[in-house]
């Protein structure tokens, strides 16, 4: 117990800057909580994050907002069909003078990439990103370049049903720790937007962190503590995604194409992480897992097309799932 403690307080003390940087994000940003928390997860817990919903709900704003508060190179790439996958990379260009190759390196050279409307490229380019995302590294030529730490890709798609969208595949779809769904604001919320963002004032977060207190924090993170029986929560939720029967949830076997994978397991334990530490404890607690689960798992579990035409969509199944399995 006197580990527990001691991580306890460390995280309450590494967890400062936290506040600070959400009260410097809503300078600029009305509501959205629930994205802002989540962007910072994907920053704590090292995972990339796809965020959905219709134009206009300032997805890309929250975005460069969150990147103007942490002191790092930010890049906006906007996904087009004619994007090449150089064009994200870089590429090899020829010095008449010398005969020789340089290379010129891409915009996927920095810390936070913003990928606007990622389903609207063609999928070299998004093998080329997810290649990234993956093995944080690029290949130009023959030469292989690292990419510096923290590196966080923050994808945005509109939903599906747009025209001239490529779906990202459910394997390119797998790379993303968390995907979220943004909604519109409330009234209020709205009300607030409307009186800020019609003055003509540029409204813009300072600086409040830099990348090494980022990396540091995730050194922390590591080390908060997780109870066996929470890891064997953990594990009957992945499970009941694959094996609905052995939960007695015999209704959703001809509803899941395709459970969660090993994957999910590990996110789901580092996002808990995570997300125990934005609310300064050093331990993970049921509601951890349960508050995180939804963004972890809605792109992971495939519906068959019996769900799809009961309109049964993976939320509604993780939420049975997490209904049924026993909170320790």
């Amino acid at each position: 117990m006197e580990d527990i403690k001691s991580i306890n307080e460390k995280v309450k003390k590494e967890a400062i800057f936290v506040e600070e940087l959400k009260s410097e994000i809503s300078k600029v940003i009305v509501g959205q909580n629930y994205v802002i928390e989540r962007i910072l997860v994907g920053f704590l817990g090292n995972g990339h994050i796809l965020i959905e919903g219709v134009p206009g709900l300032a997805k890309t704003l929250i975005i460069k907002t969150v990147s103007d508060a942490v002191q790092t190179k930010f890049q906006r790439i906007q996904f087009t069909p004619d994007l090449l996958p150089a064009d994200l990379t870089g590429t090899m260009i020829y010095n008449p003078q010398s005969g020789n190759f340089t290379v010129k390196k891409g915009p996927i050279f920095s810390n936070i990439i913003l990928a606007d409307e990622i389903n609207r490229a063609p999928a070299k380019v998004q093998s080329a990103l997810l290649e990234a995302m993956q093995e944080k590294q690029v290949t130009i030529g023959e030469n292989t370049f690292k990419l510096e730490e923290p590196f966080l890709v923050l994808a945005t798609q509109n939903p599906i049903e747009q025209e001239g969208t490529y779906p990202l595949p459910e394997a390119q779809v797998d790379r993303f720790m968390l995907k979220l769904k943004i909604n519109y604001p409330e009234k209020e919320e709205e009300r607030e937007i409307l009186e800020r963002m019609t003055t003509g004032q540029e409204l813009k977060a300072n600086k409040i962190i830099s990348p090494a207190a980022i990396l540091h924090a995730r050194s922390v993170v590591n080390e908060i503590y997780v109870d066996e029986k929470i890891k064997n929560y953990i594990l009957d939720i992945i499970f009941a995604t694959r094996n609905p029967e052995k939960y007695k949830l015999e209704d959703l076997k001809n509803l899941i194409a395709y459970g969660a994978s090993p994957r999910a397991t590990i996110y789901l334990t580092v996002a808990a992480k995570a997300y125990a530490f934005l609310n300064g404890r050093g331990y993970v607690t049921p509601e951890d897992i349960k508050s995180i689960g939804m963004d972890v798992l809605r792109h992971r579990v495939i519906v068959t097309y019996e769900a799809e035409a009961e309109e049964t969509t993976s939320e509604d199944i993780i939420k049975n799932i997490f209904d049924a399995i026993e909170v320790p």
